[in-house]
């Protein structure tokens, strides 16, 4: 509940320091005393447009501070924390006004935009008087009423929840529908694709392989006859290998006749041999690696001839058809997978659409038994209000081709002010005074539910009095017991019940240079010279004081 507003250079206020308690908080005050003045700075604290003409005159800035202490588990505390903003239970909403019209919000003093500080409040606070359409003029409000009045809270947010499930299975189904739609555009060069790099079955490292043996059997043709050749000089008719032989024979014959000279010689004869043995065991190992067949050389050329040409039909290295080929291929069984998972989400679709149906068709039907009963509750208060003849109309307009979160209907408060007459919406039909009290009978028959935990009431008695006003006053008291209600006020029927009593008054200031609105906490004595002062005007007399105690012992 608000438990404290302070208010700074705001119009007629130079320093103002309010504590309010729960309850029914009345304020009251003569004509111009500034009791607005108050409802507006309230306002700008709860997120409202600023206005540079609020700030008092000759002073660059005004300051509006509202705090309200809340319960740990209260929404508005748990946005606050949403937004990392720290909180023990308290929130304090603090709005700077300047002069030039511009303005700055905190929350906690932490700086936050007017966009958040109105998020935030709009859970903490309701204001209602004759020309304030706020709390009435969105119709999605009527059926939020609506809900809290029947208790339907859970059943509509299985109807969110299910229309959540429908928005996140169709949305993926339009994601596997476009992806299939693409895949399948693909399809039949994908399948020729995939065919044709599967058939050309590129091995790893396949083509530096083909590369190397084809430039090995390239050389090879073109030096073999010099090899054979040389290969022929060693190993043919012209071969110095067995005259060299014999000769070493010859001379190892003779090797014990002169040891000293022959044995040099055989040995450079015996590595004379031996090198011809190398030299034609290396001519012969390069006959054989250059005695190829020339068709081998043809299908190597024809092998990378096709590699290189799908590498360039497909813009990738050879290296890479293979894994192209993967590709394409999972590119296909995905396209099969998701025509198969197609099937299965259309189907789910289907049924999270028929889910949707059933939990807002039976939140519709419960929102009508609800709204019928809401109906009653605000007729019976109507007559005390002076609204005997007029009728108070919840219309639900349901379409089940709708799907919303909210369900399928569209809910709005309507009225029939005279018999014959035709009802139409609240907004347009009531007049100042009627739709105050129609607000009046609506939140006094909702109580606690679908209320914010502070109410203020602008003035909803003007024009009425006598036991109208008594109404008021002892339903203004109701809801005080369910929540905290301040109440500005010209009847001092209504003033009577009140809990605690603010008169609101301008005195001067200095030498009578200018005047400021003061509010006074009145006590018990000073409530009755006030109510007694609403009962009898300027002068106030005995009997007028008389008057005011027992209204105020009848309201007890």
């Amino acid at each position: 509940m608000l438990v404290r507003l302070a208010i700074r250079d705001i119009v007629l206020i130079d320093q103002l320091d309010l504590e309010f308690a729960a309850g029914l908080s009345i304020l009251t005050g003569e004509t111009g005393a500034g009791k607005s003045i108050l409802l507006d700075a309230l306002s700008l604290a709860l997120g409202a447009r600023g206005d540079g003409a609020l700030v008092r005159q000759g002073q660059a800035q005004g300051q509006v501070t509202a705090v309200f202490d809340l319960a740990d588990d209260h929404p508005a505390l748990a946005m606050a924390r949403e937004r990392n903003i720290e909180t023990d239970g308290e929130l304090i909403l603090r709005r700077v006004q300047l002069a030039d019209g511009r303005t700055r919000a905190f929350i906690n003093d932490q700086p936050v935009s007017a966009q958040m500080i109105r998020v935030i409040s709009g859970g903490l606070v309701e204001i209602h008087g004759q020309h304030d359409e706020r709390a009435l003029m969105d119709a999605s409000t009527h059926r939020t009423l609506v809900d809290a009045y029947g208790a339907l809270d859970a059943m509509a947010e299985s109807t969110k929840a299910a229309f959540g499930a429908v928005k996140a299975v169709e949305s993926e189904l339009a994601d596997e529908t476009a992806r299939v739609a693409a895949a399948q555009a693909e399809a039949d060069f994908a399948a020729h694709a995939h065919q044709e790099l599967t058939k050309l079955a590129v091995e790893p490292g396949e083509e530096e392989v083909l590369a190397e043996r084809r430039s090995q059997m390239m050389q090879a043709e073109k030096v073999s006859a010099d090899i054979r050749e040389a290969y022929e000089s060693l190993s043919g008719e012209a071969s110095a290998t067995p005259i060299l032989v014999a000769a070493a024979r010859r001379l190892e014959r003779r090797l014990s006749q002169a040891p000293t000279l022959i044995e040099p010689c055989v040995k450079a004869l015996d590595s004379a041999l031996e090198a011809l043995d190398a030299a034609t065991s290396a001519i012969e190992t390069a006959l054989r690696a250059a005695d190829f067949d020339p068709n081998e050389l043809e299908r190597a050329e024809a092998r990378l001839f096709a590699l290189r040409g799908m590498s360039r039909k497909y813009s990738a290295p050879v290296a890479q058809l293979a894994a192209l080929a993967e590709k394409y291929g999972a590119d296909l069984a995905a396209l099969d997978a998701g025509r198969a998972r197609l099937v299965a989400l259309t189907q789910a679709a289907k049924e999270a659409r028929r889910q949707y149906a059933l939990a807002a068709a039976s939140l519709s039907k419960a929102r009508q038994s609800s709204a019928r009963e809401l109906e009653r509750a605000v007729g019976a208060e109507l007559a005390p209000l002076k609204l005997e003849r007029a009728r108070f109309i919840v219309e639900i307009a349901s379409d089940p081709n709708i799907l919303s979160a909210e369900g399928i209907d569209r809910v709005e408060f309507c009225v029939q002010t005279n018999p014959g007459s035709r009802a139409g919406p609240l907004m347009r039909v009531a007049s100042g005074g009627e739709l105050a009290r129609f607000m009046l009978a609506l939140k006094v028959a909702l109580a606690d539910r679908g209320s914010a935990p502070t109410l203020v009431f602008d003035e909803i008695d003007t024009g009425v009095g006598g036991a109208v006003a008594d109404a008021i006053g002892q339903r203004l008291a109701r809801l005080a017991t369910r929540a905290q209600v301040l109440a500005v006020t010209h009847a001092p029927q209504v003033a009577a019940r009140s809990t605690s009593h603010f008169r609101i008054a301008k005195s001067d200031v200095g030498r009578g240079e200018r005047v400021a609105t003061r509010v006074l906490n009145l006590d018990a004595p000073a409530r009755r010279e006030e109510i007694a002062r609403m009962l009898a005007g300027a002068t106030i007399t005995e009997e007028a004081r008389a008057a005011a105690k027992r209204l105020i012992e009848n309201a007890g």
